[in-house]
């Protein structure tokens, strides 16, 4: 995710770092590259009686632009969603350690042990999510024989959520908590259960494919054929109108490549690692552990990962 510190509306204007220009650069020269074609045999495909006029474009392209919008708006929604889950990770898991802090508020070997699972849930979610190794993240916070057993599962966040139940559910055996207080801690483990299948959701299932193509087919081909119809009333402009068009569709499209997958590493998804980041110095300080991991920082690029 891109953060930056406030600017002049004009200094933005030519901002490069999160902007998706770097992402149709290439495309862009190409519709230059047909632009200067469509000028040098414009003389002689007109002599051939062939004529592009701007109009069948004007419609294409409010067809082209609401249909973007209607893409934009359910790729923009994918990407709220994904965010709002992973605030509500941080509320639940805040919440459990509170509980269990409140409930034994001399247990520092309990209070170390729930926070540690909590942690290491959100690190390996981030990797599965991400489809990365998360041995060396859960590795040191996880005990060892832990550890062996979550990385040795299919499915390592769901097994960690399986034995931190269990532990929740040894205090209930032991008679140190209510059914009450259970129930309100077990509800909440479901709720991070419930985050991590809105997640999964989200990441394996795309905007269905041929809705992708087809509108990047009609795209690339209005952006194609639009110099041969503007040089009729431009000629040496083109370029230029040609480029300032294509360029507001080419980027529209790739912000929304982008916001399909917001969990991805690209400038504009979200920051995992900052938001397991966050986690981490919540739980710690909670349990009073020091010291505290350093805030993670957008690097030289503004890019907060």
């Amino acid at each position: 995710m891109i953060v930056r510190p406030p600017q002049h509306w004009f200094v933005r204007l030519f901002a490069w770092h999160g902007s998706v220009l770097s992402r149709i650069i290439f495309r862009l020269c190409l519709n230059i590259a047909m632009s200067v074609i469509a000028i040098v045999l414009f003389q002689w495909y007109e002599q051939l009686g062939v004529h592009l006029t701007v109009a069948p474009f004007s419609l294409l392209g409010v067809a082209i632009a609401i249909f973007l919008g209607f893409r934009n708006n359910a790729t923009y929604s994918r990407f709220i969603e994904a965010r709002a889950l992973w605030g509500t990770m941080i509320i639940v898991q805040r919440n459990i350690m509170r509980l269990i802090i409140n409930l034994f508020p001399e247990n520092k070997n309990l209070h170390k042990m729930i926070s540690d699972y909590l942690i290491a849930f959100s690190w390996s979610l981030k990797n599965q999510l991400r489809n990365n190794d998360a041995s060396y993240e859960v590795y040191k916070i996880l005990p060892k024989s832990v550890f062996l057993t979550v990385m040795n599962s299919a499915y390592p966040s769901n097994k960690i959520l399986l034995l931190l139940g269990n532990e929740i559910g040894k205090l209930r055996t032991q008679g140190l908590i209510s059914d009450i207080n259970f129930s309100l801690i077990n509800n909440s483990i479901n709720e991070l259960a419930h985050v991590q299948g809105g997640c999964e959701r989200i990441a394996n299932t795309p905007v269905p494919f041929a809705y992708t193509l087809i509108l990047q087919r009609t795209v690339y081909l209005f952006c194609t054929m639009l110099p041969f119809a503007l040089v009729t009333d431009l000629r040496y402009m083109t370029p230029f109108v040609s480029v300032f068009i294509s360029y507001a569709f080419l980027a529209w499209d790739a912000l929304a490549e982008q916001l399909e997958k917001p969990f991805g590493t690209d400038s504009n998804d979200l920051p995992l690692n900052s938001i397991c980041n966050t986690i981490e110095r919540n739980l710690m300080d909670m349990t009073r552990q020091k010291p505290l991991p350093p805030v993670h920082q957008p690097d030289c690029y503004f890019n907060l990962t």
